[in-house]
């Protein structure tokens, strides 16, 4: 781990990977099996992604392309095919690298790592390495994922389109088996902050990133209302119900936990 965080005047200094948050626990109103846990402090804080607007790009190398320099790998076959179909909606006019002719062959844009793991492939342009979905500065279609301007286009969430890790991105899902000391037990699902850590061990090499970065949190209204759509996704909506009861007392606390440190004072 870097001994100090990365740091630019122009692109904000990142506050502390650790510090006090307020968590809060409550059954999953679907699943009498499932609790929810989630993080408050993240959840009601202002982070907002900006890319075009400021965001520096994970690596310094492509500061272009935000977070989609390594392509996106697959949760499983569904992901991928359900994200199949979009891409055969997808025209020249909103995908900037999309091959000629009538159809496009899978292996024109899904390849496998050195594990051996599906994933979207990479390409470079203009000395940039991003996912072969991602427009460039320049393109008229707009610069960006090509299937969430489809997504906009269609009058969809982007979540629709697009594969899981990216829609996800910046809300982290995980799950644990928790044994009571009764002997019974349940599976615990946490909602929280996809910060460098979510990446593995190489996300603190990453010379930049949004979560904990000050410029990133500008949002007017907190992340568990303008990610609405996605925690519904992760969540259900009764889930998301009563985690927005929750986030909204939080808010009215006015505890110094309900202020992520990135968040403006």
């Amino acid at each position: 781990m870097p001994s100090s965080l990365p740091a630019s005047p122009d692109r904000g200094v990142e506050v502390p990977l650790d510090f006090p948050r307020a968590w809060v626990e409550f059954g999953d109103p679907d699943d009498a099996d499932q609790v929810f846990r989630c993080d408050l402090t993240w959840l009601t804080s202002a982070y907002t992604c900006i890319f075009g607007r400021g965001c520096a790009g994970i690596y310094a190398t492509s500061p272009d392309v935000g977070c989609c320099t390594l392509g996106a790998h697959f949760s499983d076959e569904d992901d991928e095919e359900r994200v199949a179909t979009f891409v055969a909606r997808l025209d020249a006019d909103l995908w900037q690298q999309r091959p000629a002719g009538r159809s496009v062959a899978r292996e024109a844009w899904v390849t496998t790592d050195e594990e051996g793991a599906r994933k979207t492939r990479t390409s470079v342009v203009d000395g940039q390495e991003a996912c072969v979905f991602a427009n460039r500065p320049g393109f008229p279609g707009g610069e960006g994922c090509a299937l969430h301007a489809l997504a906009l286009h269609e009058g969809l969430e982007p979540l629709e389109t697009k594969p899981d890790v990216c829609w996800q991105l910046p809300l982290r899902r995980t799950y644990r088996d928790v044994e009571r000391p009764d002997g019974s037990s349940y599976l615990e699902v946490s909602i929280g902050e996809y910060d460098r850590r979510g990446w593995g061990p190489g996300g603190h090499d990453l010379d930049w990133y949004c979560t904990g970065n000050p410029v990133a949190h500008v949002a007017p209204e907190p992340l568990y209302r303008t990610s609405a759509a996605e925690l519904v996704a992760l969540m259900g909506q009764a889930g998301y119900d009563e985690l927005v009861r929750h986030c909204d007392a939080h808010v009215r606390s006015r505890s110094v936990l309900a202020l992520h440190p990135a968040d403006p004072r």
